[in-house]
């Protein structure tokens, strides 16, 4: 049964920064190209960030561009989203989700296995 387990998120006030986990299990992690993805009350889900399987190509989204990074530990099977300058703008609920292809891809209907989300809060 695969697994995706989000933590890390919290209450920040703007400014600061946070770092996502997100941890694998019952798949092959190094086949997956991952992503996160975020949601806040009242929006779509929105892609922001992706990586590909041996962690050599990334995406992100313009709005967090030069402030977010993506990574990932395929020996922990854990990719991480580390989140600097944080604006009350980026509050919302984060998820992982995992894509069995060798692009990262930036479209929710291209990912296969999602987590159930970490709340992220940014203070003004």
């Amino acid at each position: 049964q695969v697994q995706l387990v989000e933590s890390g998120g919290g209450l920040v006030q703007a400014g600061g920064s946070l770092r996502l986990s997100c941890a694998a299990s019952g798949l092959t992690f190094s086949r997956y190209s991952m992503g996160w993805f975020r949601q806040a009350p009242g929006k779509e889900r929105e892609f922001v960030a992706a990586i590909n399987r041996i962690g050599g190509g990334t995406n992100y989204a313009d709005s967090v561009k030069g402030r977010f990074t993506i990574s990932r530990d395929n020996v922990k099977n854990t990719v991480y989203l580390q989140m600097n300058s944080l604006n009350p703008e980026d509050t919302a609920v984060y998820y992982c989700a995992a894509d069995l292809s060798v692009v990262a891809f930036t479209t929710a209907s291209s990912y296969n296995y999602w987590g159930q989300g970490t709340q992220v809060t940014v203070s003004s």
